[in-house]
């Protein structure tokens, strides 16, 4: 460090795109079948927004029908052309047949949703030549492009979309639950335009059922609008298609809140949307203070306390940002001693909680005030031991409390409304095995379930389809797999609007804790340090907030680029509120 000497302006540089970017090469001239389709499978994993380049590898009729957007199939290292694509030999011969193989991994939907794929790949591409230039060019293919995975995730980005609860009301204010619904972007083709495309076009087919947006059916950018990005006081207008007579003040502020949620993926400091309409009128503009006010957002909500069981028992908890390692008891008879709890669970507002006791058998819920009472449990289990007894229950933000009981002989998924009604068995049509665990997402629209069946448990993802004044029972539907290269899944936590944290073991492998999206793609990132005898996992869908396990060393903590940390060596069932 100099200690004398003169101060001088230093001139900043402008930040650079670091990311690597790939133009695509037209067809070179006089090129035979074989590089015209290696030149093709190339342009398909450019950055050329509109596939221009892509196009001029297909005759003028092929490409004015091929439909790039349809879907993308996504193989493990990329396509193979099985035939050398040359005419059977013979020079006067004007048409050829290539054949594309290779082992799909996934597929992107027309709806920019991706779904795990497997099984092999085999599609036949037809080109011929032109008689008056003597240019080979494809003919026939089908919709959609092909790459491999490493080109898919050089190019595509998953970026959460968010939509509202169907028929849900967080609180006294009656805010809608907002939901993440993961899609997959071009993530250098104009993002943010294609992402307010995307989330005006509405979710996807698995989420459709059970949110609704607040944009009138038909809503759309303006023509022409390209280019979406903050400006220089991080906020984005979105020019719309709508006249400013259509949208209640209200219903614009619940419009605003889904842009800002959803761009906030690709723009973390973004601050405010202004949404204008046809006439360039200005229909609202929201920050994100109020969108947080107009919308219940898991991921925007921190915990205040984090709570396990003690030695004793006891439900206790500590402060979610402290460094120490000290716990108290909680206020009212969870914190007395009272009871033996085996686990327990407390609401998202951390008012009331839930605690299993009595071996696994009872169902308590109380609240979380000095001076309370316990009462009689509220659901009883017959099982025969504590591992075919009541599970962990778990929590939604309207209040709703979810439980399964493991008894053999009748296994069944509770739901008690506010966690004070009824318990009200929950139809889980198709399921094939017995629920290990189950974990309700914050917005009470989807649940994760470990299912246990034939010696193995695997994770599910479910969406929850509430039951009406009409007679209808709440069910639990569209069920799909959430880890299928997990075979014995031991611990899961909701971690995020669209992820989980997974304990489990692959075929033949070692118990391993990783992030699972909930639509089976892979996140980019690490996974969280290892630590052996994982017996149940703790995580908020405040990111910010610490990892917390139950292992052979008790209860430990994992801060942000620390190593896990002991709190507690007798401590058990560790749980964020939820």
């Amino acid at each position: 460090m100099p200690d004398n000497g003169d101060l001088r302006d230093v001139e900043s540089t402008p930040l650079q795109d670091t990311g690597v970017r790939v133009f695509a090469v037209p067809p070179a001239e006089g090129a035979g079948p074989g590089e015209i389709m290696q030149g093709f499978l190339e342009a398909l994993t450019s950055d050329d927004p509109e596939y221009d380049t892509a196009r001029k590898y297909l005759t003028s009729e092929a490409a004015s029908a091929w439909r790039p957007e349809r879907s993308t199939t996504v193989l493990a290292n990329g396509p193979s052309i099985t035939t050398d694509c040359v005419p059977g030999g013979r020079e006067e011969t004007n048409s050829a047949t290539c054949v594309l193989t290779g082992t799909q991994v996934a597929t992107v939907d027309a709806q920019q949703a991706y779904r795990p794929a497997g099984g092999p790949y085999r599609r036949k591409l037809h080109l011929t030549k032109n008689p008056e230039n003597g240019q080979w060019r494809i003919d026939g293919l089908p919709d959609g492009v092909v790459m491999g995975k490493s080109d898919f995730q050089r190019n595509y980005r998953s970026v959460d979309k968010y939509y509202y609860a169907s028929g849900t009301a967080v609180g006294a204010t009656g805010q809608p639950a907002a939901v993440a619904d993961p899609v997959f972007v071009r993530s250098k083709v104009d993002p943010m335009t294609q992402m307010v495309r995307s989330l005006l076009k509405g979710p996807t087919a698995w989420l459709g059922t059970v949110v609704r947006s607040s944009f009138p059916a038909g809503t759309a950018l303006q023509k022409g609008v390209s280019g979406l990005a903050p400006d220089d006081q991080n906020k984005v207008t979105v020019p719309l298609n709508l006249k400013a007579s259509r949208v209640a003040a209200r219903t614009c502020s619940e419009m605003a809140t889904q842009v800002l949620f959803t761009l906030r993926n690709l723009a973390p400091t973004l601050e405010s949307v202004e949404l204008r309409g046809a006439g360039g009128d200005r229909l609202c503009e929201l920050n994100e203070e109020h969108a947080e006010s107009a919308a219940w957002l898991g991921s925007a909500r921190s915990p205040e306390y984090l709570y396990f069981l003690d030695g004793k028992r006891r439900l206790v908890r500590m402060p979610m940002r402290s460094t120490g390692t000290g716990a108290v008891a909680v206020p009212g008879p969870f914190g007395d001693g009272g009871r033996q709890l085996q686990s327990a669970a407390v609401s998202r507002d951390e008012r009331t909680a839930a605690g299993v006791g009595n071996g696994g058998r009872s169902l308590y819920v109380s609240s979380l005030a000095s001076g309370g009472s316990l009462g009689d449990p509220v659901l009883t289990s017959a099982g025969a031991s504590p591992a075919d007894r009541l599970t962990t229950p778990s929590w939604d933000a309207r209040g709703d409390l979810w439980v399964a009981d493991r008894d053999p002989h009748r296994p069944r998924l509770f739901v008690l409304e506010e966690g004070a009604s009824e318990p009200e068995p929950v139809a889980v049509p198709h399921l094939s095995g017995r629920i290990e665990d189950a974990r309700v997402a914050g917005d009470g629209v989807r649940i994760a379930l470990v299912v246990a069946k034939g010696g193995k448990r695997s994770l599910f993802l479910g969406r929850i389809r509430r039951g009406g004044g009409d007679g209808q029972e709440t069910a639990v539907d569209g069920l799909r797999s959430a880890a299928p290269d997990l075979e014995q899944v031991s611990a899961v936590s909701w971690a995020g609007g669209s992820r989980l944290l997974v304990v489990g073991q692959e075929q033949g492998g070692v118990q391993q804790m990783r992030y699972v999206q909930i639509d089976g793609s892979a996140l980019d990132g690490p996974a969280p340090g290892a630590l052996p005898g994982v017996k149940a996992i703790a995580a908020s869908e405040d990111e910010r907030a610490p990892l917390v396990a139950y292992s052979e060393d008790g209860v430990v903590r994992l801060p942000s680029g620390t190593q896990w940390q002991k709190i507690d060596k007798e401590g058990t069932a560790p749980v964020y509120p939820g």
